[in-house]
């Protein structure tokens, strides 16, 4: 689900679960997964998805948005991506 788009968008150290790659993580049911955004109601979080990582930094927890904003847009194929995290 994310290896094939960023191999062809070569964005290098994502779409795998590797050390040293950028963590995007979801975790969700996929029993309940639903939208609940609406035309009058566009800014509703999905339901079913409970966690969710961006670069390794967890943005949202049990549901619940954490303020973390880690993420940055990505850019067509061969876009730079930030300096990768060093392992400790």
């Amino acid at each position: 689900m994310s290896a094939l788009p960023a191999t062809n968008l070569e964005l290098d150290g994502r779409g795998f679960i590797r050390e040293g790659f950028f963590a995007d993580i979801v975790v969700f049911n996929p029993a309940v997964v639903a939208d609940r955004a609406t035309f009058e109601a566009p800014h509703q979080y999905a339901i079913g998805v409970s966690h969710v990582f961006v670069n390794g930094t967890q943005v949202l927890k049990d549901g619940e948005h954490t303020s973390a904003t880690p993420g940055r847009a990505l850019r067509g194929p061969g876009a730079v991506s930030p300096p990768r995290a060093t392992s400790r």
